[in-house]
């Protein structure tokens, strides 16, 4: 189902203070992501793949602040990133980074909603839209 927030992000300046600071007030579990820039976060507990293995939570990122991600970002599911872009623009939202693949997983871009809030669009994979 599209439009459920399934994912944040949190930027950092240092990496090893973000990490120690979330793993030890709220016991995050994380996973640096070879090649990239980025930390895994899982809040809760987690199958091997990483999804949820209860209700109630998401899990998300970490990642240095830079451009979109100067401050913590929620990401919400669609069908079609692209589609949802246009809509965000028709209804006086900005987008500032378009539909890009991250890796084979799917397909991230952000705007920025009327009221100054960055927010991050995640389309599958699997869904052909676009």
């Amino acid at each position: 189902m599209t439009g459920r927030v399934v994912h944040f992000e949190i930027p950092f300046d240092d990496a090893g203070r973000a990490k120690a600071f979330y793993r030890e007030v709220f016991g995050w579990t994380m996973r640096d992501m070879p090649g990239w820039d980025y930390v895994t976060v899982s809040s809760g507990p987690t199958r091997e793949d990483g999804s949820a293995t209860e209700p109630g939570y998401i899990g998300g990122g970490m990642t240095a602040r830079t451009g979109v991600n100067g401050t913590t970002v929620i990401t919400i599911d669609t069908d079609d990133a692209d589609a949802t872009l246009a809509t965000v623009a028709a209804h006086g939202g900005e987008v500032l980074q378009d539909k890009m693949p991250v890796g084979d997983l799917g397909f991230a871009a952000y705007f920025r909603d009327p009221e100054g809030n960055v927010v991050g669009l995640w389309q599958d994979a699997g869904r052909t839209a676009g």
